[in-house]
């Protein structure tokens, strides 16, 4: 079958699943050009994001590995991971590639900032879990050890703790988009988001139970941004509805002038 471009225009299947393929390769490539500069640093990775921990560990204590290969299957795995967070504005730039031919001007023009905030978003999710969550809750479990008990951490077990709540927080600050696209897609309006705020509340501290290691620390932690981030969604929801109202209004205006408008007989 032919991949040349359709004589309206348009691509047939294979040509769309051609370009998917090569969009994807493009993809693993960075991710992999990424991971073989940082493997050399893997075990540096490792003890930057583990800081917060050892912070907080009793004089003499260490993190420790009880698996054979974890000291390097470990490191490997997190810069693996690393490689994945650094890589995915080229990833959502191969996304942006693939579906901006079938979006209209309009929807372009909304899609770019999206998407741009939607990285800058979860890198500051990341980054809020870093520099804040983690210091409070290590140091709440520090102090909370009970007596003749010595706190030693796995390292494997401590990456799927970190890498856990890496991507709890950095899914939670995209709330700001979701709530946008429901508005400018027109699912939902603002002042049924604003009605139903005693829910999401709850929901917040649902999710944050769900997503987030079983104490309250965390789970607060992470359901007050979310709730945070949902008030800006619905702030900038009520900016472009109401600027579709307006533009509603002056669309009905011109009809409604165009029909009382006399017509001139020949």
């Amino acid at each position: 079958m032919s991949t040349a471009p359709q004589p309206d225009g348009s691509m047939s299947l294979i040509a769309h699943l051609t370009e998917l393929r090569t969009r994807l390769l493009r993809c693993v490539i960075a991710i992999l050009l990424i991971f073989a500069s940082l493997f050399y640093f893997a075990q540096d990775i490792y003890a930057l994001v583990a800081a917060p921990l050892r912070t907080y560990l009793p004089e003499g204590a260490t993190v420790i590995a009880t698996g054979v290969a974890s000291p390097f299957l470990t490191p490997f795995k997190l810069t693996m991971v690393v490689s994945l967070f650094i890589s995915m504005p080229v990833i959502l730039q191969q996304i942006w590639g693939f579906i901006a031919p079938g979006l209209y001007k309009h929807e372009k023009r909304v899609a770019v900032p999206l998407l741009i905030s939607s990285v800058i978003l979860f890198y500051a999710g990341m980054a809020f879990a870093y520099f804040v969550v983690f210091p409070i809750m290590f140091g709440f479990f520090a102090s909370v050890t009970p007596q003749g008990v010595e706190m030693m951490t796995d390292i494997g077990q401590y990456l799927d703790f970190v890498l856990t709540l890496f991507f709890a927080f950095g899914v939670a600050f995209e709330i700001p988009i979701a709530t946008f696209l429901l508005v400018w897609i027109g699912i939902v309006d603002v002042a049924a988001l604003r009605k139903s705020r005693p829910y999401v509340v709850v929901g917040c501290f649902v999710v944050g139970m769900l997503l987030t290691p079983p104490d309250i620390f965390s789970q607060t932690l992470l359901a007050i941004p979310m709730w945070f981030l949902f008030e800006i969604g619905v702030f900038f929801g009520s900016i472009i509805q109401k600027e579709r109202e307006e533009k509603e209004v002056e669309e009905s205006n011109i009809s409604v002038s165009d029909e009382q408008t006399p017509s001139v007989k020949p």
